[in-house]
């Protein structure tokens, strides 16, 4: 068969495991869904257990895609980490089916939160262009973040929260949010915000693209995935009564009016002090120093249709 009569393909990557075995459970469905809606397409479906294998098996996907063909993953957070990485800069377009418990970059970028509403945003093939994060330290010296880098008291409270073994959604990261509290004091921080210095002590620095983390807080509440700008919220030294209080209002984005919280708009970002890590999509990125640099219009992703729409009339 000649190359431009191939059908278009649609790669799909399954961590089985994924939303405590929940994308195993649904997978017969969803694929069955995709063949039925994509009849002049050849669906591929492909799963791992394995972070590593299942890292290689979406970057292959990516690398081979011609324009058309898309690169799908199911799971969580952590799968879409792995998508957007081997997506970024290539003709692949990343379809996310989220099945996990967070799903925060899906969220951010308009992907319909129920597995039947995903799939059929990707057999509808509406899609939309967005921003990523572009990450440098030593031990990623080029890496993706789609979501949100922080290195603060929510780099702890993600990376404690990763390390449980029995977890309960958003609810996990609450619980673990209290306990790290307890011991927790300010840091100091060298940030260089577009060039200019601050050196500060803070709870939080966090660099964000679409916002939202932890299974549904809002960060930064105003981020825009598409505006081609890096948004930073600081939070400046406060009691951990006062931390305690600003919690819950993460949800609702409401935290952002205190007045011990800053936020900015950049292009790039670099951050470094003593003892401090990057988390990024729920994932440890290593050590400060870092360097984080706006990468606009890095991916090209399926979203439901009212974003689409919504990101057509913006451009």
């Amino acid at each position: 068969m000649g190359e431009l009569a191939k059908p278009r393909l649609y790669t799909l990557v399954v961590n089985e495991g994924s939303g405590g075995g929940r994308s195993g459970r649904e997978l017969p469905k969803v694929a069955r869904g995709l063949r039925d809606r994509l009849p002049t397409a050849e669906v591929q479906v492909i799963t791992s257990c394995s972070w590593t294998d299942a890292e290689k098996l979406i970057r292959t996907a990516a690398l081979s895609a011609r324009p058309g063909d898309a690169v799908l993953v199911m799971g969580g957070d952590g799968m879409a980490h792995l998508g957007l990485n081997a997506c970024a800069g290539t003709d692949a377009t990343l379809g996310i089916i989220p099945a996990g418990t967070g799903n925060d970059f899906a969220r951010g970028v308009g992907v319909p939160k129920d597995l039947p509403r995903a799939v059929d945003a990707i057999c509808v093939g509406a899609t939309r262009r967005v921003d990523l994060s572009h990450v440098s330290n030593e031990a990623y010296p080029s890496r993706y973040v789609g979501a949100v880098l922080s290195t603060g008291y929510d780099a702890r409270v993600n990376r404690a929260t990763n390390d449980i073994s029995l977890r309960f959604g958003s609810l996990s990261y609450g619980w673990i949010a209290l306990r790290e509290l307890i011991h927790f004091s300010p840091l100091q921080y060298r940030i260089r915000i577009d060039g200019v210095l601050r050196i500060q002590e803070a709870m939080i620095v966090a660099v964000c693209n679409t916002g939202m983390f932890g299974g549904g807080m809002q960060i930064s509440p105003q981020a825009d995935p598409a505006d081609g700008m890096l948004d930073v919220t600081i939070v400046d030294p406060v009691s951990r009564s006062t931390l305690l209080r600003l919690l819950p209002q993460m949800y609702s984005g409401n935290f952002a009016r205190h007045p011990a919280v800053q936020q900015f708009r950049a292009r790039e970002v670099e951050i470094a002090g003593d003892g401090l890590f990057c988390m990024g999509d729920g994932e440890e990125l290593g050590d400060v120093p870092v360097t984080v640099t706006a990468a606009p219009g890095a991916l090209k992703v399926f979203v439901d249709a009212a974003h689409s729409a919504a990101a057509t009339v913006k451009q």
